[in-house]
């Protein structure tokens, strides 16, 4: 997986007892979305989320089929009128992680405490534009194909219970989506189509936020989601045009952002070998033996590179699948069982014992209160997308390019602004790789561009970008996996200048100026060395201080700052 997703669910699970289960909301409104797709939804109360007077946010379903319910969650622009204001939708990546990640650890218009209260986030996205965080596909967080009352097995299997009543040998009793595969997607193609139709319904329901431009972000597996994605609603908007679909509304892509993208598996994993040799944090994870081993496994005859050449070759789901296993456990594993040190921030341990409490998990558990739960219209309770993570590893969806970067190129040809940011402490979705993949992309002079400085208002240089006309490639210093949360400043930035059709060096210039290019060194030079780089487990009550870009002290095991207390973390290896 290309992104943080809960293995379990994150309540109190009280053996015989029904309050675990979530009871059907009775209050959601309902209208008619384009394609008549049917909405239900509520305004969601101040002080669940966002804490702005008189800003609003909206939360609730699009069926886009009988057994297929999309939850969606809008928040208005703070600033202006939220009528004039661009639409972003957000998604997280996966694939099965829910947007609640991204709403909640780094974009959205609050984070939590400790104790479970919501503050504001000053950098929020919706700062400058109106956002939706959907949870895609199907099953993933709280969208769901049939809510059944149910328990998890220790292996996270769901069994159906025949009510709501939760018996003694069961727990992690709750209200689940059914695990139905037929009832989500299992590729980042089939998935295109739910979210294309997502985005009907809801501007349908919602004239008054509806645009007919929008823009599009995304992490992680949405390296996948974000080109496919949109080269979908492409075709569709083709359909509309030529009189072949009835009834749908016509939206044009504006604007992509992806941060730290998973986009070709071939690229990619050897990056993870080139980051364990050259990283700009001066950590040599392994010895020389482990490193040739490394190397052999990648590289070998009938190894991960061949595996993976074979599953692009002829696209058997078994073949795919099985590179994409080999290739995770063989090479982009050796860093977890060498070292223990985190994929999502090479500066952090994070381990079973002792795991990263970086980005911290605290909405896990308000997700599931009762009072959240009704606040948002919620079906079911807010838990991992195993069946989703389940069916796309069958199709070896991980371990394909699935024509990835040619539809960023197309994106770039029809006018849309990309823009491929990188937090550089990540490793699992690195920015080496992602440079690589940048280069491909083959945009108009983007090899004539050079590296320099992104300037932000604190007057920190924070990262570098690479810029040619309306395509970028941004390395975020000091930062990992989830840029907004360790570097909320830049992301802000850099995403308004995103939506003005701005530079991200300066946000001074026009992209769309003929010519426009940055000017520097051939490549981002720069080394952060081991500075922030920790060398033991961070204590679990830590925070992260976004100066500093590291943890907080901790004094007599009490953390400074807000966040005092952290919550069990659920995280896998990946998958």
């Amino acid at each position: 997986m290309r992104s943080y997703f809960l293995s379990g669910i994150a309540i109190l699970a009280t053996k015989g007892v029904s309050a675990q289960f979530v009871s059907p909301p009775t209050d959601l409104k309902t209208a008619k979305g384009y394609l008549d797709l049917p909405v239900r939804y509520k305004q969601v109360p101040e002080g669940i989320c966002e804490l702005t007077p008189g800003v609003k946010s909206y939360s609730g379903y699009v069926d886009i089929e009988q057994d297929q319910h999309s939850f969606f969650w809008f928040f208005e622009a703070r600033n202006g009128n939220p009528k004039d204001a661009p639409l972003t939708v957000w998604i997280n990546g996966g694939p099965g992680s829910s947007s609640m990640l991204g709403l909640f650890q780094e974009n959205g218009p609050c984070r939590l405490d400790a104790d479970g209260n919501p503050y504001s986030n000053p950098y929020a996205w919706n700062n400058v534009s109106n956002m939706i965080f959907i949870d895609q596909p199907t099953q993933t967080g709280f969208s769901y194909s049939k809510a059944i009352s149910g328990y998890t097995t220790a292996a996270g299997s769901i069994v159906q219970l025949p009510n709501a009543t939760c018996p003694d040998y069961a727990e992690n009793c709750a209200t689940y989506s059914a695990p139905i595969f037929a009832d989500t997607a299992n590729s980042t193609a089939a998935a295109a189509p739910a979210m294309w139709k997502t985005l009907q319904g809801f501007m349908g329901a919602f004239p008054q936020y509806s645009r007919k431009e929008f823009a599009f972000a995304t992490e992680s597996f949405g390296g996948h989601y974000g080109p496919i994605f949109n080269e979908y609603i492409k075709t569709q908007n083709e359909k509309i045009r030529h009189g072949e679909l009835h009834g749908a509304h016509h939206i044009d892509l504006k604007t992509v952002l992806i941060g730290n993208g998973w986009y070709d598996p071939l690229i990619q994993y050897a990056a993870f070998y080139n980051f364990s040799l050259e990283n700009t944090y001066d950590l040599k994870f392994f010895n020389d033996s482990i490193q040739t081993m490394m190397y052999q496994n990648m590289y070998g005859t009938g190894n991960c590179y061949d595996q993976t050449v074979n599953c692009y070759k002829n696209g058997i789901d078994d073949a795919c699948a099985a590179a994409d296993s080999f290739c995770y456990d063989t090479v982009e594993a050796v860093l977890d069982r060498y070292t223990g040190r985190d994929e999502y921030d090479i500066r952090e341990f994070s381990t079973d014992a002792n795991p990263d409490p970086f980005p911290p998990t605290f909405f896990e558990a308000y997700l599931n209160t009762p009072k959240v739960q009704q606040a948002i219209g919620a079906f079911v309770n807010f838990t991992g997308a195993t069946t989703v993570g389940t069916a796309f590893a069958a199709t070896g969806d991980d371990d394909r390019e699935d024509g990835t970067i040619e539809a960023l190129s197309k994106l770039v040809e029809q006018g849309v602004y990309v823009i491929m940011y990188f937090g550089d402490a990540d490793y699992i979705c690195n920015w080496i790789g992602g440079e690589v993949v940048a280069e491909k992309v083959n945009a108009p002079d983007y090899c004539n561009a050079g590296y320099v400085n992104i300037t932000t208002s604190d007057d920190i240089v924070h990262g570098q970008v690479k810029q040619a006309g309306h395509f970028a490639f941004a390395r975020i210093y000091e930062s990992g996996h989830e840029v907004p949360f360790y570097q909320p400043v830049i992301a802000l930035e850099m995403f308004e200048r995103a939506l003005q059709g701005r530079d991200i060096a300066t946000g001074k210039h026009s992209v769309w100026r003929s010519g426009y290019k940055t000017v520097g060194s051939v490549k981002s030079t720069y080394r952060e060395g081991n500075g922030t780089v920790q060398f033991e487990p961070v204590d679990a009550s830590a925070t992260y201080n976004t100066t500093t870009n590291q943890p907080n002290p901790v004094v007599n095991g009490t953390a400074s700052g807000q966040e005092k207390k952290r919550e069990v973390l659920f995280r896998p290896n990946r998958k």
